[in-house]
């Protein structure tokens, strides 16, 4: 069940590894445990994707970039070239608070270090949102993959 969907402004694509991002988010997930020291992510159910937008609108347009461009030292085509990503983690009900901050604090710290550079360079809005999937009305496992973990 634990799925990281990330969904991500195209613009960003030529300025980072997505590839490598999903890798590092799949293997930080899989070290987090919660206060029993069992693992919170299963190993056949984590799956990290992600997903360019088609479509997007961003902030102003670059209005505010353009304005600031001289001031933070990025060219005017980077400055007003906002990007965007938001990282949705899914997890199974019934994990505690601490667990919810702890997987949220770990996966925030490596999208922060993938980023960091970038954030630097170019105006880029981040979201990691954790959400818990109570209350599902229909989920079907189909799946080679778990057996694998059992």
């Amino acid at each position: 069940m634990p799925h990281c969907v990330i969904l991500y402004t195209p613009n960003l694509e030529a300025k980072t590894d997505f590839s490598a991002l999903c890798r590092k988010l799949a293997d930080a997930m899989l070290g987090i445990l919660d206060e029993q020291g069992k693992q919170v992510f299963p190993s056949g159910g984590t799956r990290v994707f992600a997903v360019p937008a088609a479509h997007y609108a961003v902030s102003d347009g670059g209005v505010a970039g353009r304005a600031q461009a001289a001031k933070k030292g990025w060219s005017e085509a980077a400055a007003t070239d906002y990007g965007f990503v938001y990282v949705n983690i899914r997890m199974a009900a019934g994990r505690s608070e601490a667990t919810h901050k702890t997987a949220g604090d770990t996966l925030s710290a490596v999208v922060r270090a993938h980023f960091d550079l970038l954030l630097q360079s170019v105006p880029v809005g981040i979201t990691v949102q954790i959400d818990e999937s109570a209350g599902q009305v229909y989920d079907a496992k189909i799946s080679s993959l778990h057996p694998l973990f059992q």
